[in-house]
């Protein structure tokens, strides 16, 4: 629907279009397998540069050191926002990483 017509109180009519526009279309995809164990592996935990998520990032790498110390965790963030597509680093991970944890703040 582009539009509703929408009664005045003079009963003239106005339209009013829905400002959200129409989202993209969406194709499903399968999750990347489980790990059997994340001992001895490289996990990633990407900042996708939203409100925050490098606090809560550090917050998991500690956890991490804490609970986990087989485990090497990496922090990197991302070339620009969360908006855009970053091939770089997804590279990166694939080549060097065996997972990856996305923050995305608050």
């Amino acid at each position: 629907m582009d539009g509703v017509d929408t009664p005045t109180k003079s009963g003239s009519l106005i339209t009013v279009h829905n400002p959200v526009g129409y989202p993209p279309k969406v194709s499903a995809k399968t999750a990347a397998p489980r790990l059997d164990s994340l001992d001895g592996k490289i996990v990633y935990l990407v900042d996708c540069r939203f409100d925050d998520s490098i606090k809560l990032l550090k917050q998991i790498e500690g956890w991490f050191a804490d609970l986990m110390p087989s485990v090497e965790t990496r922090i990197i963030s991302l070339n620009n926002t969360y908006q855009k597509d970053d091939p770089e680093t997804w590279k990166e991970i694939q080549a060097k990483g065996d997972g990856a944890i996305f923050g995305v703040g608050h």
